[in-house]
């Protein structure tokens, strides 16, 4: 069941790719949609990440999350290399609950 499912949802994606190349001439959109499609894009993923720092199951996460994806944040704000942003992060977060915060 479980690889009917994968097998699915790769088509599903496969196919949308496959529709945005073939359909990207036939489609004519307002130059406003133009202009605000790249932005939605880039709202959307910022959305999706904020959602993650902060929920676990539909919950609060606790505060040791969003405080490493902070820190995480003012590194990659103050051009640190990724690794670095990476692991500040991480240990801001493993601090944090070290110090028992949740």
């Amino acid at each position: 069941m479980l690889i009917a499912v994968i097998l699915t949802l790769a088509a599903g994606t496969y196919g949308f790719r496959v529709a945005g190349v073939l359909l990207r001439d036939r489609l004519d959109l307002p130059d406003w949609a133009r202009l605000l499609l790249p932005v939605a894009a880039a709202a959307l993923l910022a959305a999706l990440a904020a959602t993650a720092a902060i929920t676990e199951a539909g919950r609060f996460a606790g505060w040791a999350r969003p405080v490493g994806v902070l820190v995480g944040l003012l590194l990659a704000w103050r051009r640190a290399p990724f690794l670095l942003v990476v692991v500040g992060a991480a240990v801001t977060a493993a601090v944090l609950r070290l110090l028992g915060v949740p």
